[in-house]
């Protein structure tokens, strides 16, 4: 120990090297094959395990109220990292592609039931995010399984304790978008007095101009004709659902339609860096099922999924589905509603 109480780390001790290697299974007697299996997977939990810290930072930043502007730029950071990760876990697929169909049969039956559908982690950083169990595949609870396995006494009773308190609290994308509900909008503030009126009228704005730009395509042909009315249908759908205005979908509209003004220059780049994220997590998601399909075809999974076409449905998931769908209903910016009260947004339009 130094006069601080600090230990002198050797660099094995620091990584507690000695336990990390020996959790590979030699011991049992595992092929090259086998090691090289274990390894990637192991490493996908480390991953998992950083993931959930940085998105976990994330949701508490954006679930405070108000949430400091000196945050923002932290939470943007933590996304990216989080990005970085995905794309360094879809290339390790490639390692494992290493593996020929007969490698990996070769010790196939040995994980007997074993599948990736297990990872309480995974399923950890999906509740966090917010995929709602009606979006998964089959529509199934996850925690279905780990109640079953606890039962069982297959699993710790605290692993699944650790889901459902995870399933209790806000998920990133509610506080993501009740953030950007309180986004000001033509310079009024959630919650004002003449806030819904201004909404109301910005709303409108957008959706007459995106009307006439709408008319103006359909005069080509019919089939043109019924897209652009569906394509407005759409835009009234999404700004307007079941009659009302989405104020965070609004708050949403307007980052993206006036993402050059100062004040917003934070709030479109945690955004930006959402969108890159879930980019990253379908990538990620659709390397694995190519990974599988390459290395043994259209089997059934080890937990009894189908296999690739389960893995190839998971690629379809979306989280963040309004900031994905926001962009098919924006407007060139000289067709776009006249800005109001720009100098609450740092921004003149005579400079």
């Amino acid at each position: 120990m130094d006069e601080g109480g600090n230990r002198n780390w050797t660099y094995s001790e620091y990584l507690n090297l000695r336990q990390l290697l020996e959790l590979q299974g030699e011991d049992r007697g595992i092929s090259s094959d086998e090691m090289h299996f274990i390894i990637v997977h192991q490493t996908f939990e480390l991953w998992f395990k950083q993931i959930i810290r940085e998105l976990t930072e994330v949701r508490d930043i954006l679930c405070q109220v108000p949430v400091p502007e000196d945050q923002i730029p932290v939470a943007v950071d933590h996304l990216g990292r989080t990005t970085e990760i995905f794309r360094l876990m879809a290339s390790q697929w490639t390692v494992l592609e290493t593996l020929t169909p007969q490698g990996f049969l070769s010790f196939r039956d040995g994980l007997g039931t074993a599948s990736g559908f297990e990872s309480y982690q995974m399923r950890e950083f999906e509740i966090l995010l917010g995929l709602e169990n009606s979006e998964r595949f089959g529509g199934i609870d996850p925690l279905d399984s780990f109640r079953k396995m606890v039962d069982n006494g297959e699993a710790k009773k605290e692993i699944l304790e650790r889901l459902e308190s995870v399933k209790d609290l806000p998920s990133l994308v509610e506080s993501l978008m009740k953030w950007i509900e309180r986004t000001p909008i033509m310079g009024s503030l959630f919650g004002s007095e003449d806030d819904q009126e201004v909404v109301s009228d910005y709303i409108d704005s957008h959706l007459r101009a995106h009307r006439e730009i709408c008319n103006l395509a359909s005069k080509s042909s019919e089939m043109m004709a019924a897209r652009m009315n569906a394509a407005h249908d759409g835009a009234i759908s999404f700004l307007k659902p079941d009659g009302e205005i989405s104020r965070s979908r609004a708050g949403l509209l307007f980052i993206e339609s006036y993402r050059e003004l100062p004040l917003l220059t934070w709030p479109r780049k945690l955004v930006d860096a959402i969108v890159e994220l879930e980019e990253s997590m379908v990538k990620w998601r659709h390397s694995h099922a190519r990974m599988v399909e390459r290395i043994m075809g259209r089997r059934i999974g080890t937990g009894g999924t189908s296999g690739v076409d389960y893995l190839d449905a998971t690629s379809q998931y979306r989280v963040f589905k309004d900031l994905w769908s926001v962009r098919t209903i924006l407007l060139k910016p000289d067709s776009r509603p006249e800005l109001v009260n720009s100098d609450f947004y740092g921004y003149n339009s005579s400079k």
